[in-house]
């Protein structure tokens, strides 16, 4: 073996670990990036949860993925793990791929990670991804901002760190705002936010839409009211992951949704049961 064969051996041996922090957008494999493609056919190892949808995870070989989402019978693998998983991997050498539903920014724990990397000297890249609250409830035809509806809009989480003292969230004041207000991961709180928002004086005939696994062959969206949409939730049997959408944009979709291909109905109003047979089309 010669010298520089020898070098290139030591090279290799030494090679420096890293990880990519990818959004997989909201799940449709063909709004992947090109570049988070790249990546997952690269990578030695893919740590994912649930949400970057079946077709994307199926297309990285069983072999390079690491599921540190849900498990079985409902625990989760905790951030911690996740945290030191990442390290533990790129100490090794290996080119980890951290994949994430969305954008890793938008409430995906990207900064924590990111954080969590550079106090431990190891290297990363941020990828962005389609965000979902943007991207889910555009291909439900409704726009998050519009000129004659909404100037503003917030991204709110409805799933906080349960061991905080108080909600961040400030309801009321999102009530006051006008603008159209986007919850992820608030399926199961919608009574909650639902009746604080109602409290603050926000008019019960506000539109609102549920998205559910926006993108999906599975999508379904269901629209109501303020007043009516925890009926609406559970008559169309809306499950997460799903984004909820309030403000006068929701009623766009009833404009534009007989031309809208994929359209995901479930139902329109409260009282109305979902039909399987329409249940189709195109995450959260």
């Amino acid at each position: 073996m010669s010298a520089d064969t020898d070098a290139d051996a030591d090279d290799a041996d030494g090679a420096e670990g890293f990880v990519s922090l990818v959004g997989s957008g909201p799940g449709d494999p063909e709004l992947l990036t090109v570049k988070a493609r790249r990546l997952l056919d690269e990578a030695d190892v893919v740590l994912h949860d649930k949400l970057p949808g079946p077709e994307i995870l199926g297309s990285v070989p069983e072999d390079k993925r690491e599921d540190v989402g849900k498990r079985a019978g409902g625990e989760r693998t905790s951030q911690e793990y996740t945290n030191d998983r990442l390290v533990e991997l790129a100490e090794a050498g290996e080119h980890v791929v951290r994949l994430k539903g969305g954008d890793p920014f938008v409430f995906g724990r990207g900064g924590e990670e990111a954080e969590h990397l550079a106090a431990n000297g190891v290297p990363f890249e941020v990828v962005p991804g389609v965000t979902s609250p943007i991207a889910a409830p555009g291909v439900a035809g409704i726009p998050v901002t519009h000129r004659d509806h909404a100037s503003s809009v917030s991204f709110v989480t409805g799933h906080e760190d349960p061991t905080k003292d108080e909600s961040a969230v400030d309801w009321a004041a999102l009530a006051a705002t006008g603008g159209t207000i986007v919850v992820l991961m608030g399926v199961g709180k919608l009574p909650l936010y639902t009746a604080e928002l109602l409290d603050a004086g926000m008019d019960p005939a506000t539109s609102v839409a549920l998205v559910e696994r926006g993108t999906w062959p599975e999508m379904r969206v269901a629209t109501g009211t303020l007043a009516d949409i925890v009926d609406v939730r559970d008559d169309a049997g809306i499950e997460p992951p799903a984004i909820t959408v309030i403000g006068e944009v929701a009623g766009a979709r009833e404009r534009v949704v007989e031309f809208l291909r994929g359209r995901g109905d479930a139902t329109a109003t409260a009282g109305a049961s979902a039909d399987p047979a329409e249940t189709g089309g195109d995450d959260v």
